[in-house]
């Protein structure tokens, strides 16, 4: 007896941004995402594309085809346990780990990510903490996350928490770095080196 194949109901939506592609291969590491010859052999080598609700592959030819909206609200992105399997077994020598990089940072920049899900909140609340502080405190992060998750969840967790502060492993005062502006230098500078570059505009080494 021959089962049908499970088949997830997925919605599109009719307006495409014929950009998106474009925005995506001018990161580092997106360079190469024109070449993906939809081999499947990411899909097949991911050890959890069973939970996506996007494979690899489709994530690629969505973002090709300017599938934005439903690209950076998928969960696909977020569950990358960035393993870098993809990478090293695709043929056309695709880093695609690396457009999942560059994925997640739109989606947050655009607040486009699943809502409730814990991965990209945890993500943001983690960057603000070193953005503004130098280093991240777990106390404040996780009550961020769970608030913004799931609230229920902290009251089962304060527990755990208080055992880990009695022995020391969890802390509740803010640190900070002393020389904050050298950070705030070098965050801008990794944030301009991210950015798209429009074609024609000279960089060292070349044109673009």
């Amino acid at each position: 007896m021959q089962y049908p194949p499970i088949e997830r109901k997925i919605k599109y939506e009719a307006e495409l941004d014929p950009g998106f592609a474009e925005e995506i291969s001018s990161v580092p590491g997106g360079e190469s995402l024109r070449r993906c010859m939809q081999c499947g052999t990411c899909s097949a080598t991911c050890p959890l594309s069973i939970y996506m609700d996007y494979t690899p592959r489709r994530v690629l030819a969505m973002t090709r085809a300017g599938f934005k909206k439903e690209v950076l609200n998928c969960f696909t992105i977020w569950l990358c346990a960035s393993c870098y399997s993809c990478s090293v077994e695709c043929p056309k020598q695709i880093k695609i780990t690396d457009v999942m990089y560059a994925l997640k940072r739109m989606a947050i920049k655009e607040r486009t990510y699943p809502k409730h899900f814990p991965t990209p909140v945890l993500a943001k609340a983690f960057f603000e903490s070193v953005q503004k502080h130098g280093r991240s405190n777990e106390a404040r992060v996780v009550t961020q996350l769970y608030l913004k998750t799931n609230p229920f969840h902290l009251l089962t967790q304060s527990t755990m928490g208080f055992r880990l502060w009695r022995r020391g492993r969890f802390g509740l005062k803010t640190e900070s770095i002393c020389n904050k502006r050298q950070l705030r230098t070098l965050l801008q500078s990794v944030e301009e080196s991210d950015r798209p570059k429009p074609k024609g505009v000279a960089v060292e080494g070349g044109h673009r």
